[in-house]
C-alpha cells in the first residue's frame, strides 16, 4: 500500500514530485499557500505530466497547513526558498511526532530552523534535507507540467542524525533507490549546485531573461560561462574541503543529472541541447535563478566561506552584482538565516547544528 505523502506546494517541483509519487503507487496531496496555484485541481481537473515522465492523477488537495499535516505522514517542502520560512512556521504547530519532513531541495538552514521550532513545542521528526530536487521541469499551465529530467542520484542527509537510516529507506520507498548520504546538513547545503550554476547562467544571459526572449539553456552555457561556473565550482569544493565534507563536483552533478558524458561545463550542456535536455532558460528578470538562488543559496556559501577561512569571492562579487543590477539587497533578504541570528554562533556551533538540527552555543571552555 502507498503511502499519503503531503507536498507544500504547487509550482514546477511540486506537481512533477507529485506526479513522481502517483507513478510509484503513492498517494499524493498539495497543498498552495496562496490557493491559486491548486485552484483548477480543487474544481476536479486532472493533472497532467508529460516529458520523461508520461501520467495523469488527481491529486488530493489541502485547503491549509493543517489538513496537509493531518491527513499525511509524509511532508514534502517542495517550493522556492524565499516560501520556506512562511510554510515551516504554518506547519510546525500541526506536525506530531508521527511525521517525517522532507525539504525539497533544502535552502539556508531551513531544517534548523524547522527543528528549533518543534523543539520549542517538545517535539522532535526526523528532517530530510535533499541537495536538489528530484526532478527538474516547467509548469505549463494550472494543470500541466513538463519534467525535463529524472535525477539519478540525490544527495541527502537527515537530523538528527541517529534518524538517517530511517529516513533513507522511506526515500528510497518513495521514489526509488537513487539517493547519496551526506555527512550532514552543511554537506548537504554545499552539494546544492544550483545557486552557483544559476548565478553563471544568469549573469552570462540577463538581457535574454529581462527581454523575456525564449533561449535554451544548455546552448548558451557557452565555453566562457562554462568556465565561470567551473571556477565558482573550485571555490564551494575549497569550502567543502575545510569543513573535510565530501560533495560531488559540477562535472558529476550534469552526468548524474542530466545523463551526458564528463567533459567540460560547456561541453556537458551542448550535449544536453543536442540531446534536447538543454532546458529553457527563464524569460523573465524575475525568476528564482536570481530570486531565490541569490539570498537562500550563494549568501550560505558567502557565510561559510567567511567562517572557514576561505572567502568564496565569486560568490560575494555575484550577490554584490545582482543586489546593483535589481536594486535590491539579496543579502539581507534571507528571512531564514536572519532568524536564526549566525552571528552569534561559532562554526563549531553550526557544525554541532548540522548533525542535531539544533543551533546552541557551545560552552565556553
Amino acid at each position: 500500500m502507498g503511502k499519503r505523502v503531503g507536498l507544500a506546494g504547487a509550482g514546477s517541483i511540486a506537481f512533477g514530485t507529485a506526479a513522481l509519487l502517483h507513478d510509484a503507487g503513492h498517494d499524493p496531496m498539495l497543498w498552495s499557500p496562496s490557493g491559486a496555484g491548486t485552484a483548477e485541481l480543487a474544481r476536479g481537473a486532472v493533472l497532467k505530466a508529460v516529458g520523461a515522465l508520461e501520467t495523469t492523477l488527481n491529486p488530493r488537495i489541502a485547503d491549509s497547513a493543517a489538513t496537509l499535516a493531518r491527513e499525511n505522514d509524509v511532508l514534502i517542502v517542495a517550493l522556492p526558498g524565499y516560501g520556506h520560512k512562511t510554510v515551516l512556521d504554518a506547519l510546525a504547530p500541526h506536525i506530531e511526532t508521527r511525521h517525517h519532513v522532507i525539504v525539497s531541495s533544502h535552502a539556508s538552514l531551513g531544517a534548523v530552523y524547522l527543528m528549533q521550532l518543534l523543539a520549542g513545542r517538545g517535539i522532535t521528526v526526523p528532517i530530510t534535507a535533499w541537495g536538489t530536487t528530484i526532478c527538474t521541469g516547467r509548469r505549463q499551465s494550472g494543470t500541466e507540467v513538463k519534467v525535463n529530467t529524472v535525477r539519478s542520484r540525490v544527495d541527502l542527509c537527515t537530523v538528527p542524525e541517529e534518524r538517517s537510516a530511517e529516513a533513507l529507506r522511506l526515500c528510497q520507498e518513495l521514489f526509488g533507490d537513487r539517493f547519496q548520504p551526506r555527512d550532514g546538513l552543511l554537506a548537504i547545503s554545499l552539494s546544492n549546485l544550483n545557486p552557483q550554476n544559476h548565478m553563471g547562467i544568469a549573469l552570462g544571459n540577463i538581457t535574454r531573461m529581462e527581454r523575456g526572449e525564449t533561449w535554451s539553456q544548455g546552448q548558451n552555457v557557452t565555453p566562457t560561462v562554462g568556465r565561470l561556473l567551473e571556477a565558482l565550482d573550485l571555490e564551494r569544493l575549497e569550502i567543502a574541503n575545510a569543513l573535510g565534507l565530501d560533495v560531488k563536483t559540477i562535472f558529476e552533478h550534469f552526468h548524474l543529472s542530466f545523463h551526458v558524458p564528463v567533459a567540460s561545463i560547456s561541453e556537458m550542456n551542448q550535449k544536453m541541447h543536442e540531446q534536447g535536455n538543454g532546458g529553457i532558460g527563464p524569460a523573465t528578470a524575475d525568476s528564482r535563478y536570481v530570486t531565490e538562488d541569490v539570498p537562500y543559496g550563494l549568501v550560505l556559501t558567502a557565510v561559510l566561506g567567511r567562517l572557514t577561512g576561505h572567502p568564496a569571492r565569486l560568490h560575494e562579487a555575484g550577490i554584490r552584482i545582482f543586489s546593483a543590477m535589481y536594486g535590491r539587497d539579496f543579502e539581507a533578504e534571507n528571512e531564514i538565516l536572519t532568524a536564526l541570528d549566525l552571528d552569534r554562533y561559532s562554526l563549531e556551533d553550526l557544525m554541532d547544528a548540522a548533525k542535531t538540527g539544533l543551533l546552541r552555543q557551545r560552552a565556553s571552555a
